[in-house]
């Protein structure tokens, strides 16, 4: 197709490349004269071969195609000329003296649009041509215009499929951050219900052993002086089994002193973790929201009847506070590690030992790295390479929305100017590595800046 032909305004068809073939010189002498004063360019050829080569070297608008000619007919000719996908488009009109409605049926059926008999009326040749290239540049304007209204339909459903994604995924995230925001205030709610109660009981804990000692001295004092007590005091004796309440009456209340402190771990934890909404920039320990995380799956990691106890194994490194977001960051640990035991769990039929790994290390001078890997089945690299993906899950419907490590890899990357990345093979576990600067201040946009002139 001729490109800039093909959108040439419909009133400059006259100006358009006619081919002429024809083997008798005096019908390519009429048509060339009045086709070229009716303002076309005009091409010719006296064979079928010569007429193929022209067009592949300069195609024409439209060919006048007479079908008897030495060598290969007319008819040969244009089903060579309809097979090329280069001049397939190419309108051709069959100009013969052969009148028979089989030969016209046979020309059109081969490709061609017409089919004008000899001898020619010169009005009705110069009609037909006109109307035929103004079909055929209408033709290419409206298959132009079609590939140009796909291609535009292709950029907005692209645009409109990008559009819902971001929405979607934009929306998840606002519901996980209000989930998460919601979990936030409960936690802070119930730890600080049972932070008082908790603490009276642990305070009074230290008197009640004090005063349990004093009056068991008093009654090892009265045993001393009285080692014979009358009958009614020796029946109640014996009753009460005094001497099982002197030895375990202090086992009994250090029990309840170990609890009261268990709770009191637990309240601080939930505390530590009720900061899931923070919003403020500053340093903290990481170590102290990893192990508030681990605090908080518990109840996973501990042993259950179809699994042993996973076992956690901490590889902390010695570094400094971190500047960052602890609400997020803690919302980061929790994503990975409940992945973590998700993974375990799948294979917990498997006799492998289970683990958790988490370490943590310096890495140059303003960097530090947390990585948290687990003895899992591991993932294929088609799978690990979309991990990150919002929506992307292999978890069965109704276990995973496919967000935790989208939103994790967000908090990481957009909002500390961190790194994350999966390392993975199958049947070789799945490691986490997070890389967050020590300090987000030198991120930080300068505000307020007075413009100087």
């Amino acid at each position: 197709m001729n490109f800039n032909r093909s959108i040439m305004n419909v009133s400059a068809i006259d100006s358009s490349v006619i081919l002429i073939v024809d083997d008798n010189p005096a019908n390519l002498d009429v048509l060339s004269d009045f086709l070229d004063d009716a303002g076309f360019e005009v091409l010719v050829a006296q064979d079928g071969e010569s007429a193929l080569d022209k067009v592949r070297y300069a195609p024409p608008d439209l060919i006048l195609l007479d079908i008897m000619m030495p060598g290969i007919d007319g008819f040969e000719t244009c089903r060579r000329l309809k097979n090329d996908a280069k001049t397939a488009d190419i309108p051709v009109i069959f100009t013969s003296a052969l009148a028979d409605t089989v030969d016209k049926v046979k020309g059109l059926s081969i490709g061609a649009v017409d089919y004008i008999t000899k001898p020619f009326q010169q009005e009705e040749v110069l009609a037909r041509v006109r109307l035929h290239l103004k079909l055929y540049f209408l033709t290419q304007q409206l298959a132009e215009q079609n590939t140009l209204l796909e291609e535009r339909v292709r950029e907005r459903t692209a645009k409109l499929n990008q559009a819902l994604e971001d929405l979607q995924t934009a929306q998840v995230q606002l519901v996980q951050s209000e989930k998460m925001s919601s979990l936030g205030q409960l936690v802070a709610g119930v730890a600080h219900e049972i932070n008082n109660p908790v603490n009276f009981i642990f305070g009074n804990l230290v008197h009640a052993h004090e005063y349990t000692q004093n009056i068991l001295e008093i009654v090892q004092l009265y045993q001393d002086k009285y080692p014979d007590p009358d009958e009614d005091i020796q029946e109640v004796v014996e009753d009460l089994e005094l001497d099982f309440l002197v030895e375990d009456l202090p086992k009994l209340l250090k029990s309840m002193q170990v609890g009261a402190e268990r709770i009191r771990e637990i309240v601080l934890s939930l505390r530590k973790f009720s900061r899931i909404d923070e919003a403020e920039l500053k340093p903290v320990d990481i170590h102290d929201g990893i192990d508030t995380t681990l605090m908080i799956l518990h109840n996973r990691i501990k042993a259950k009847s179809n699994r042993p106890e996973i076992e956690i194994v901490k590889d902390y490194g010695d570094i400094p506070d971190v500047e960052c977001f602890s609400g997020q960051l803690n919302q980061v640990f929790m994503n990975l590690l409940t992945n973590a035991i998700d993974a375990l769990e799948e294979e917990r039929d498997s006799g492998q030992p289970s683990h958790i790994t988490v370490r943590t290390r310096c890495v140059g001078s303003n960097e530090v790295e947390i990585s948290i890997a687990d003895t899992g089945i591991g993932m294929e690299d088609m799978v690990r390479s979309q991990v990150f993906n919002p929506f992307f899950t292999t978890k069965p419907v109704g276990k995973g929305t496919g967000m935790g490590l989208a939103i994790s890899y967000s908090i990481v990357t957009e909002k500390h100017n961190g790194h994350m990345e999966c390392r993975s093979q199958p049947g070789q576990g799945t490691e986490f590595v997070i890389r967050v600067p020590l300090f987000q201040s030198q991120y930080a946009e300068p505000q307020h800046q007075e413009q100087t002139v």
